[in-house]
């Protein structure tokens, strides 16, 4: 089964992928650096109000702590390690020094057992060591172990006596060592993280914004490229509509002046010939007729008419299409142009080329004898000249034909051709092979000087051309 070919992308086509996808990318990569860069201050932003947050508790709990400290530090002071009444006076001011719905202070001893715990009474000398949160993080241990070292802060989850609920706490804890106590408080940072987790929110709903702003921007210009090729697009098509017309009416004004040269070379030759071969061979029958002897000289005029007309249908034929440009090459070629333009209008023909190895293509080669026949009939119709030179060489960037006169010349005074067709034909035949061409004002101002040149990508290997080495291989 054959799968059916995809359909080709057409040149607007492609000129639009052209200017949209490096668009799109372009403005995908904003986006994402955009994002990436806003995200990315945001959260330092966000982490820098978050510890600032977060120290402003510590410093609160740390003021707390000793406030209350301060409060009883005369009974501490003045009581003896294994002063009972001392400590029970003390773990019944920390048991009053409840605040807020959910504040209150802690006492741990050494061992991990709980003397003051108001708001939790249930956990009251019972012993805690080894306690975890729910996500593993040790609580009592490490509340002992900061007090052993003076004092610290410590984050873990615990719930919240008012709601029952676990809540992430900070909690700062000192000791009192003579009596091996770790006394502390904790507060809650749930609103701190509400706080963080709106401002992340915040910025998420900006981010997103700036996507739809950017997608809005991109979308605009993506269809004001569309539509602008789209314009370009159609002005191009009418732009090339009307070339194509104005080309196909050369083609075919081109093809009438070439019908009408070929029409006037057979009236003007070949049908008077005939029309002359016609009366000599009437003449002879009305002779031979009459059984006259002079039948045979009207028979010879028209065999030599005869031959006249043969000759002329083979120098229409040549000009049409020369058989020695494909026999012999471009050059022979010219020089026989040369030598019959010289014999048949009298004018001082003078042609040069120089030998290189390289053979030219057939379009090169048709095209810069075509050149040179347009040139030499133009200069016979209308340059008035009385020499011309004809220069045909090959260098290292390709091949020139170089064809002047020292006739009236063919340029305005501002250096452009005034030529009609046959300059724009000569014109049209180089561009298409990417050659140079141009038509320039000979020395002293007089005369006309046409240059044609093809480049190097028109010279064939010595090797591509399996023919015998010409005398003058262009």
């Amino acid at each position: 089964m054959r799968l059916p070919s995809l359909p080709r992308p057409s040149y607007a086509q492609k000129l639009s992928l052209v200017a949209t996808v490096p668009l799109i990318a372009a403005v995908a990569a904003i986006a994402f650096l955009v994002a990436h860069q806003s995200r990315a201050l945001a959260e330092r932003e966000i982490r820098a109000l978050e510890v600032q947050l977060i120290e402003a508790k510590k410093a609160e709990l740390r003021n707390y702590v000793t406030q209350a400290r301060n409060g009883f530090y005369f009974i501490y002071g003045n009581a003896a390690p294994d002063d009972q009444q001392a400590r029970d006076q003390v773990a019944q001011i920390l048991s009053a020094m409840i605040y807020g719905e959910d504040g209150f202070f802690f006492v741990y001893d050494y061992d991990g057992n709980v003397l003051v715990s108001p708001r939790q009474t249930d956990r009251i000398n019972r012993n805690w060591s080894g306690q975890t949160d729910s996500e593993g993080t040790p609580i009592t241990d490490e509340i002992i172990r900061l007090a052993r070292s003076g004092a610290g802060y410590h984050s873990y989850l615990w719930p919240k006596p008012s709601t029952g609920e676990e809540a992430r706490m900070i909690s700062y804890v000192t000791s009192f060592p003579s009596w091996r106590w770790a006394v502390g408080t904790g507060v809650y940072i749930d609103d701190v993280l509400a706080s963080v987790a709106s401002a992340r929110a915040d910025v998420e709903d900006r981010v997103q914004q700036t996507f739809v702003y950017i997608s809005v921007i991109a979308l605009a210009a993506l269809l004001l490229v569309f539509f602008t090729g789209m314009g370009l697009n159609i002005r191009e098509r009418r732009l090339a509509d009307v070339k194509l017309k104005k080309l196909t009416q050369r083609v075919l004004d081109a093809q009438e002046e070439e019908r009408g040269r070929v029409a006037r070379e057979l009236h003007d030759g070949i049908s008077q010939i005939l029309v002359g071969v016609r009366y000599a061979l009437d003449t002879a029958r009305r002779r031979i007729d009459k059984d006259q002897a002079s039948a045979a000289e009207p028979l010879a005029r028209g065999i030599s008419s005869l031959g006249e007309a043969i000759s002329e249908v083979r120098r229409i034929s040549r000009d049409l299409r020369p058989g020695v440009l494909d026999d012999l090459g471009l050059g022979p070629a010219i020089r026989t142009l040369t030598e019959e333009f010289s014999a048949r209008t009298g004018i001082d023909t003078v042609f040069e080329t120089v030998v290189f190895r390289n053979r030219l293509d057939p379009e090169a080669k048709i095209a810069l004898y075509r050149i040179a026949q347009e040139a030499l009939t133009n200069i016979e119709r209308h340059a008035q000249a009385t020499r011309v030179n004809v220069d045909l060489r090959g260098h290292k960037r390709g091949a020139t034909l170089r064809i002047s006169d020292n006739g009236r010349g063919m340029t305005n005074d501002d250096g452009n051709a005034t030529g009609g067709m046959g300059l724009r034909n000569m014109q049209e035949r180089i561009e298409q092979l990417d050659g140079f061409f141009l038509v320039s004002t000979g020395r002293n101002g007089h005369g006309t000087v046409i240059e044609a040149s093809v480049p190097l990508t028109h010279l064939l290997p010595p090797e591509t051309d399996t023919r015998q080495p010409e005398k003058a291989p262009v």
